[in-house]
């Protein structure tokens, strides 16, 4: 049974991966940090389910998760921070009430280096399972 559920958390997870790129190629840039931290944050669960054979926390917090996994001490300091820094897109994309503000922070080059840090920590990840 945990093998299915590992294999469809997986395949969400890239499908938002997949939707980051596309909201990268047409410039919506929140959408790609946003969809970075679902696609990361499903990756997680994978890991989760596969792990402990039981449903993951009911969270969108990529530190929790990653600490409830135990392989903070195999990270190493660049993805934690990397960690970090994309689990807090998932608030800010979806419910802050400055999307301009927002907006100009998040631009295509930043977008595009999330982008890659995500596909390249996913990749890593997945390797986990």
């Amino acid at each position: 049974m945990s093998k299915r559920i590992v294999q469809n958390w997986i395949k969400l997870a890239e499908y938002d991966l997949g939707t980051a790129e596309a909201m990268l190629k047409t410039g919506r840039y929140l959408y790609v940090a946003f969809l970075c931290q679902q696609a990361i944050e499903k990756i997680l669960k994978a890991n989760y389910v596969k792990k402990y054979d039981e449903t993951p926390p009911y969270t969108h917090n990529l530190v929790r998760l990653t600490s409830s996994l135990r392989i903070s001490d195999i990270f190493g300091e660049d993805k934690l921070s990397f960690i970090e820094l994309v689990n807090s897109y998932y608030i800010e994309s979806r419910y802050t009430e400055e999307i301009d503000e927002m907006a100009q922070i998040m631009n295509a080059e930043n977008a595009k280096e999330i982008f890659e840090k995500t596909k390249d920590l996913f990749s890593w990840l997945k390797n986990l399972i």
